[in-house]
């Protein structure tokens, strides 16, 4: 065990340049908040060269949220995207192909002020919400299937590190004095193109996921010396014949779309909490903050309540996910988890003001109510995932499925009084 959790550099290599997309997201989530006056400046300059009058207020709060809750709109359709790259092109080339668009998006943000064009700056930010949606996919299921399994949890939470790295990033980047200023703030939107083009230039070196490589491709030769490289050892018969399990058992199995997910019963309690998992990250109250007049108590306790977030829901719901589900359904279920992560946090980004406009301080508790149903569920039906393989988890819930149908279906002889008895 010792041997097949040892940290490599080749898998920390790997590893941190996945983790590179998740940057970009946290990035992009949160690089256009600081300037957002300047950028409003902006559409109001360019509006009035077009119509030789000044914007009205209603439309340039229009065009600001539409700025802003479009990126959610591009992540929505790039996390249900996940599937259609991840088994076709594999893990680390999907991650390859998506800088494209990163690449397309900072041209458009970086250059929209030049061509005196907001919407260049909204279609940006539309691409650039389609590239953070694939890579919240990506990185996930690229990161646990190169990670050995005692360190899948570990290593798995570096997705929200990166994240939150990538927002600590753009926050002090966005301080007026470095980008966020009117002369510098296309660069600050268009700097995710040095993250892409880092990425661009690492991935070759780092291998593909050889889960990918044995079940997929079935190149099991070409799995094994990944393995070797990424283990650091040539003790690696415990990966091989756990992919080897998988394989067998993905054979048995036709391909699962996501539709199935939902009608299998062997699927449906699985995605059920991965779903949910998703929800108690963005119906957590996390990206809705902001009052002056909070005391030194209330910024300890947000501070508090940003640590914790940090350590459970913030990272666990992205990476449990690839946990839950073996190597058939898993693209398919990380596409639904990561829709549903995107659609929630678009719906607290468009709802939340006008629900603190009615209830005002007290519209956390709402948030807490939330939380505590979210607490409830994961402790009765969020199961352990530490030191177990895929199939140990998938055969969990299975057994469970199994034993629900065993409990609801009704014995002959209870049919027989019921009067059902096909014989009588």
């Amino acid at each position: 065990m010792e041997t097949k959790s040892k940290v490599t550099p080749q898998l920390m290599m790997a590893v941190g340049t996945a983790v590179i997309g998740s940057f970009q997201f946290g990035y992009n989530t949160g690089v256009i908040n600081a300037p957002q006056n300047i950028i409003e400046s902006f559409y109001n300059e360019t509006w009035s060269s077009r119509f030789s009058e000044p914007i009205s207020r209603t439309t340039l709060t229009a065009l600001w949220s539409l700025s802003v809750a479009i990126f959610s709109v591009g992540g929505m359709f790039g996390s249900f995207s996940v599937g259609l790259f991840v088994n076709r092109f594999g893990r680390r080339n999907s991650m390859l192909m998506a800088n494209v668009l990163s690449f397309i998006a900072a041209a458009f943000m970086g250059f929209s002020k030049l061509a005196s064009s907001f919407e260049m700056l909204i279609t940006g930010r539309l691409i650039v919400g389609l590239y953070s949606g694939l890579s919240t996919g990506f990185v996930p299921i690229y990161v646990e299937e190169i990670s050995p399994t005692g360190l899948r949890g570990a290593l798995g939470t570096l997705h929200q590190l990166g994240v939150v790295i990538g927002i600590l990033v753009a926050q002090i980047f966005g301080i007026e004095s470095i980008m966020g200023n009117a002369s510098l703030w296309p660069l600050l939107l268009g700097f995710t193109l040095l993250p892409a083009f880092l990425q661009c230039v690492l991935l070759p070196l780092c291998p593909e996921s050889p889960r990918y490589l044995f079940i997929n491709c079935n190149e099991e030769s070409k799995a094994c010396s990944i393995l070797v490289k990424l283990r650091g050892t040539d003790e690696v018969n415990e990966d091989m014949q756990e992919m080897r399990e998988e394989s067998q058992q993905m054979m048995r199995e036709k391909k699962v779309t996501i539709p199935e997910l939902f009608r299998s019963p062997n699927y449906r309690q699985p995605i059920f909490v991965a779903i949910m998992l998703q929800l108690s990250q963005q119906l957590s109250g996390i990206n809705a903050d902001q009052h002056r007049w909070m005391s030194y108590v209330s910024t300890v306790a947000i501070f508090s309540f940003v640590a914790f977030f940090e350590i459970g829901p913030g990272p666990i719901p992205w990476f449990i996910v690839a946990e839950l589900f073996s190597q058939g359904p898993r693209p398919a279920a990380i596409a639904v988890a990561g829709f549903s992560n995107w659609s929630a946090n678009f719906l607290v980004g468009m709802s939340f003001q006008y629900v603190e406009q009615l209830c005002g301080p007290y519209v956390f508790i709402i948030f807490t109510v939330l939380l505590l149903g979210f607490y409830v569920f994961t402790y009765f039906k969020v199961p352990e995932t530490k030191g177990r393989t895929f199939d140990e988890i998938a055969a969990g819930f299975c057994e469970s499925a199994s034993q629900r149908a065993d409990k609801y279906s009704a014995p002959k002889e209870f049919n027989t009084l019921r009067g059902d008895d096909p014989d009588l």
